[in-house]
């Protein structure tokens, strides 16, 4: 075991924090049941702007304009039917070689604690994201 103390810190958070250094501004998307605590914790931190679509669809086509003239684009969806109705935006930027990150909320799994929140222990460094696709 590594004597370097765990850092605890939610997973939301984490992203948005990387998305920032990554050079993302802007995340589109639809709000929806399962992606409102990650809205809530864009509204806290300040440090994208949401620009609210009004479907999925046009939200990853509206990422992809982005990535086109930015370098790399951001959508926010809910699960279920919002990451299908993004599906087709989506896979038009992946097959057009454009970076997209698509982040669908999700229902929480296994047990939860409900007194630390949606957290996740990372060690450091332990994520990245890339900003370029990486299919053949």
């Amino acid at each position: 075991m590594s004597s370097t103390p765990s850092r605890q810190t939610k997973i939301g958070d984490f992203l948005l924090r990387r998305l920032d250094e990554v050079g993302v501004r802007h995340l589109f998307g639809v709000p929806g049941d399962y992606n409102l605590e990650l809205l809530q914790q864009l509204q806290d931190t300040g440090t994208l702007k949401w620009i609210g679509t009004c479907s999925e669809l046009n939200a990853s086509y509206a990422a992809d304009g982005y990535a086109r003239l930015n370098g790399l684009g951001a959508l926010l969806v809910t699960n279920g039917v919002g990451a299908l109705s993004a599906i087709n935006g989506v896979a038009g930027s992946y097959s057009e070689h454009v970076p997209v990150i698509c982040i669908a909320g999700s229902y929480r799994s296994g047990p939860s604690n409900a007194a630390s929140g949606c957290t996740t222990r990372w060690p450091t460094g332990a994520m990245t994201i890339s900003s370029t696709p990486t299919h053949t």
